[in-house]
């Protein structure tokens, strides 16, 4: 989608009319850390300037990696100590939304003109929509023809195979006002202005997942939850929320083998545990799977609803979030769901310092919602 809620940006555009630099940042507040990434577009290229990251969990007397619920004023706190430890000097920042905060659903409505789908859309959308319309901003992008015939099964070349389409695929997305508003009193305490707010699904597809003919499932595993997107010519075609995460890994390690939820955030990132082979025994490997598998099991859930309903295949599953980082999560999520699956490599989409390289592909695949963000601002900015 080229723009989201044109409203917020509107309201602050003004204000970057004499800009001073080209340095923009994304940020990408979660509920176990805020990470930041401030990207400068040089000659038509993303330029990594900083990047950072800061637990939330110690901020409600809680552990690295555990998710917890600040109020805006104490996530501002955070948010302002992120931004003196990375350096970051923009104060021009796009924002993710959490996906299980709002709504993205695509729809069919007739194939009517431009001026009638705009009087249409709104209409068919409050259907889908589980709260009062007047709660939500609202936004849809109508799918382009080509894409909608090749999602049909009708091929571009063939005109004489081509029909008239009856329906018109739309897809339509929401956020609440509150978590809206919620967001920019954070912003405006840590001194920053927004631009754009973006539901986190759009920043990863755009940082973590090339253009494809085929369907690609994006497994966003964090730390309360893990999100599925499948994805198509750009497309979500499908999404699902399953309400476990790495924080559960940690928190089955702690119950099972009777250790501090410290010690167990440490026993999660032993290389070598998801495949029998750490040197926390096997204990501790059963804890980890048993969480996945639960996971996994979901996912081969909603894949094959979607073969059903579409009648295509996914091709491949890309990994991101902070679970991602598990040694070992590739080759066992390829186990359970029996596809082909690659850890997202988002910093693989800007110029970087070349000594940073391993760094960035060890540990970058848990910035991909910020790496994103920041990306469609420095389009915006330039």
């Amino acid at each position: 989608m080229v723009s989201i809620f044109d409203q917020a940006k509107n309201l602050v555009q003004s204000q970057f009319l004499n800009k001073k630099d080209g340095s923009v940042l994304g940020i990408d507040i979660g509920q176990s850390a805020i990470k930041v990434v401030q990207l400068k577009n040089e000659q038509g290229v993303a330029v990594l300037e900083t990047y950072g990251e800061i637990a939330l969990g110690p901020y409600k007397d809680s552990i690295v990696g555990q998710a917890v619920h600040l109020d805006p004023e104490t996530t501002a706190k955070a948010l302002k100590e992120l931004l003196q430890g990375a350096g970051v000097t923009s104060t021009t920042c796009g924002v993710a939304v959490p996906f299980a905060s709002s709504l993205v659903k695509l729809i069919e409505v007739p194939a009517l003109d431009a001026k009638q789908l705009q009087t249409v859309i709104p209409i068919e959308a409050r259907r889908y929509v589980p709260v009062p319309i007047t709660e939500v901003q609202l936004d849809w992008f109508v799918v382009p023809e080509t894409e909608q015939r090749l999602f049909e099964g009708q091929s571009e070349g063939d005109e004489a195979a081509m029909t008239a389409l009856e329906k018109r695929m739309v897809l339509v997305v929401a956020m609440h006002n509150s978590l809206l508003q919620a967001h920019a009193k954070v912003l405006q305490l840590a001194g920053l202005k927004p631009m754009f707010y973006e539901i986190e699904a759009f920043s990863v597809m755009r940082s973590s997942v090339e253009r494809t003919l085929t369907p690609v499932a994006v497994v966003d595993i964090g730390a309360a939850s893990t999100k599925m997107y499948v994805i198509e010519l750009g497309i979500i075609l499908a999404s699902h929320v399953v309400q476990k995460g790495s924080g559960d890994i940690t928190k089955t390690l702690s119950n099972t083998t009777h250790v501090s939820m410290l010690k167990a955030e440490e026993m999660k990132r032993a290389p070598g545990l998801l495949s029998g082979e750490g040197a926390s025994g096997g204990g501790a490997t059963h804890a980890t799977t048993l969480v996945l598998e639960q996971v996994f099991a979901e996912m081969r859930r909603v894949l094959s609803g979607f073969e059903r309903r579409y009648n295509r295949a996914v091709s491949k599953v890309v990994l991101t979030g902070g679970g991602a980082t598990l040694a070992g999560i590739d080759t066992f999520a390829s186990s359970q769901l029996e596809l082909e699956v690659e850890i997202a490599h988002p910093f693989a989409r800007v110029q970087a310092p070349a000594f940073l390289d391993t760094t960035l592909k060890d540990s970058g695949v848990d910035f991909s919602v910020a790496v994103g963000v920041a990306l469609r601002a420095v389009h915006e900015n330039a």
